[in-house]
């Protein structure tokens, strides 16, 4: 069940006791309150039948997964290009030549592109659910297509926030730069659920033909 309160009534406290990287929660206290009966939701009930609610909360998570990978990119393009000298071993005047510096980079460019890729594809299922009056194996596509693209965008995600510090090197890790926020973004919300079972769904309907559960995780 869900329900709306109403914060004005000072019948809540929020404590900020979670202590955790790349987070801002923790306990809320909820006492002596009324709650009015068209405020209580019975959000249950959106799952008794095919909906793709679960496929919308996830794909807005893989969004936020994919942003955080092309900050990535974004700052050690920026940091590589200006800053990053090249290994000694390399004979090289510039970071940016270093030929294993752009294999690498290369690869991150592209685990991020296949994921926004997959994030685009996950979006267009998702409409042709909603077209289709909700018909189940529609939607169970629309959840398969975002479980896809959540399992890329978690490894794409974790993949650049890593890259970003071993290609551009040292310097990087200095506290003004402040590009570590970007590994614990990544580290913290891909853990919103686990992407392990991604690939368990994605293998079970494909192999089996077995339908995804319905909840919001899906």
């Amino acid at each position: 069940m869900t329900s709306i309160i109403n914060t004005e009534k000072k019948a809540h406290i929020i404590q900020n006791d979670r202590e955790a990287i790349a987070t801002a929660s923790g306990t809320t206290i909820i006492e002596n309150v009324k709650v009015k009966a068209e405020h209580v939701i019975p959000h249950y009930l959106a799952f008794e039948r095919a909906t793709p609610m679960g496929a919308i909360a996830q794909i807005i998570q893989a969004a936020v997964d994919v942003g955080i990978a092309k900050a990535a990119v974004r700052d050690t393009i920026y940091f590589v290009r200006n800053h990053t000298r090249p290994w000694v071993d390399s004979n090289l005047e510039k970071g940016y030549e270093d030929p294993l510096t752009l294999y690498n980079f290369g690869n991150v460019q592209i685990q991020v592109h296949a994921a926004e890729a997959l994030l685009r594809r996950a979006g267009e299922f998702i409409d042709i659910a909603n077209a289709s009056d909700l018909e189940e194996a529609k939607v169970v596509e629309a959840s398969i297509a975002v479980a896809e693209a959540k399992a890329l965008a978690t490894e794409a995600s974790i993949l650049a926030t890593n890259k970003l510090f071993e290609l551009a090197g040292t310097k990087s890790t200095l506290e003004q730069f402040n590009y570590n926020r970007h590994w614990r973004n990544a580290r913290a919300h891909t853990l919103h659920d686990p992407v392990r079972w991604k690939y368990y769904a994605v293998g079970n309907y494909f192999l089996n033909g077995v339908y995804p559960p319905r909840h919001p995780w899906l």
